[in-house]
């Protein structure tokens, strides 16, 4: 597959955008319900990430470099998330799900962007059908055959190998939109568990869990490249239909982030219909203000995006002009 874009970042800022997009990902992988791959669409760095990703060993140096910011804005996601959004989110999940959701719906148009100009026929509408349909059925099941614990990790051999092998398929969350990390870890039984393990005397109790917890963190990274390869591969061959379904799947984690263990206990909890009204009233709100501040983030981004291509295509008429000049004096 041909590079699709220049990978080096030109300034700080694209750079510092990398970072919030990295930051946006690790609160994902703590949020149930948040899609990275969607957040990195929003963001117009999937492509990109998709790309380096599945051609880390090819170009190395480069993609490494463009990965790195993203990294790190992960590893600050993830200590906030987990320090410090989780218990917000544990308090009050409904709340703020309604805040993300705010965003996630604000921001969609951008990823619809990515569909602009497509024919639609009858496996491109099967594809974004089920695109939607997937996410929403994955969020369903979680909260329906979830065997979750809050006890901490017990480390077997047969554990480990298990949480190599999940690594692999929760890394599927970070390469396909509309899937969320922890609504999959949940789906699994294991996100408590997880969560309930990541405390530094346990760690030092069990050091077998440490090795756990790596295995889990190596098979999420070998899943990153191989899936990343095989989508760099389908966007080759069929970009169109694989952003059909990518679009569904986008759409459809917007509705999960309301079906999944997490808030299906909120709901529960709600026992009497004036408390329901007072977290729906306080939701509305919060994601009308989410949808408002990221549908202007994507104005702007679309403003600027054109601004680059007029500027691109003044830079290749120039370019025809001064060649044709060239011919001209060389007759």
């Amino acid at each position: 597959m041909n590079e699709p874009v220049e990978l080096n970042f030109k300034s700080k800022k694209p750079w510092l955008k990398a970072v919030i997009l990295g930051f946006l990902i690790g609160l994902a992988v703590i949020l149930p319900g948040i899609s990275g791959a969607t957040l990195a669409i929003i963001f117009g760095l999937y492509s990109k990430m998709i790309y380096s990703f599945g051609n880390i060993f090819k170009q190395f140096k480069k993609c490494f470099l463009f990965l790195l910011p993203i990294g790190i804005g992960i590893v600050i996601g993830v200590a906030v998330g987990f320090f410090f959004v989780r218990e917000v989110f544990e308090a009050q999940p409904f709340i703020v799900i309604c805040l993300f959701a705010g965003l996630m719906i604000g921001s969609f148009p951008a990823v619809k962007d990515e569909i602009k100009g497509v024919k639609w026929n009858t496996k491109r509408i099967i594809l974004f059908a089920l695109g939607i349909l997937i996410p929403i059925s994955v969020g369903i099941v979680s909260i329906f055959i979830q065997t979750a614990s809050s006890a901490p990790i017990i480390a077997t051999p047969m554990l480990m190998v298990f949480y190599f092998v999940l690594g692999g398929v929760v890394s599927i969350t970070q390469i396909i939109p509309g899937l969320s990390c922890s609504a999959l870890l949940m789906a699994f039984g294991q996100f408590g568990a997880i969560l309930a393990s990541i405390h530094f005397d346990y760690l030092k109790a069990n050091p077998l869990v440490i090795v756990t917890l790596l295995l889990l963190v190596i098979g999420f990274l070998i899943g990153l490249v191989v899936f990343s390869k095989l989508l760099n591969k389908l966007f080759e061959k069929k970009r169109d239909d694989t952003f059909t379904m990518i679009v569904g799947l986008s759409l459809g984690s917007i509705v999960t982030m309301f079906l999944n263990p997490d808030i299906y206990a909120a709901y529960t909890s709600w026992v009497s219909v004036g408390e329901v009204f007072k977290y729906l009233g306080i939701g509305v709100v919060l994601l009308a203000v989410g949808f408002i501040i990221s549908y202007m983030l994507v104005r702007y981004q679309r403003k600027i995006n054109e601004k680059a291509k007029i500027n691109t295509q003044k830079e290749t008429e120039n370019i025809k002009e001064i060649t044709n000049i060239d011919q001209e004096k060389d007759k």
